[in-house]
């Protein structure tokens, strides 16, 4: 779920270089390393498209990036501190690897637990202000 930490990193990133490339993970690829997105990928993508800061945004098919830095000639990588050390590699590629610090605020993770916790909250005091229904005799 796209969040106001996306947004944050996203607008950090712009101000390392000329170019901005986001790359969007595809819903194939979320799922490999954790529970499928909600959002849809062509929904996902389509929010950070309709940001002002990227110049390109691009599908994320793997996270192994070697070939698309290559291609690209990307020389600046900006990541969550939450993959902190994982894309140490592309220093050998001549790529600046900046972990962006999320901190302890909002992570996709706590806003389902907070959606989850809430619709949960909402449906059991729904449950309890219903009048039990009695059955009449027959």
């Amino acid at each position: 779920m796209f969040h106001s930490n996306h947004l944050r990193m996203i607008n950090y990133a712009r101000g390392l270089g000329e170019m901005l490339i986001v790359g969007v993970s595809t819903d194939e690829l979320v799922s490999s390393y954790k529970n499928p997105p909600i959002i849809p990928f062509n929904e996902r993508i389509q929010i950070v498209e309709a940001l002002k800061a990227p110049d390109i945004v691009i599908a994320q098919h793997t996270l192994d990036h070697t070939e698309i830095v290559k291609k690209l000639h990307i020389d600046a990588f900006v990541v969550g501190d939450d993959w902190y050390g994982k894309y140490d590699y592309l220093e050998d590629l001549g790529v600046k690897v900046f972990y962006f610090p999320y901190g302890n605020g909002v992570s996709s993770s706590s806003l389902k637990k907070t959606i989850f916790d809430s619709y949960d909250q909402h449906l059991h005091a729904e449950r309890d202000t219903k009048p039990v229904s009695i059955k009449k005799d027959e």
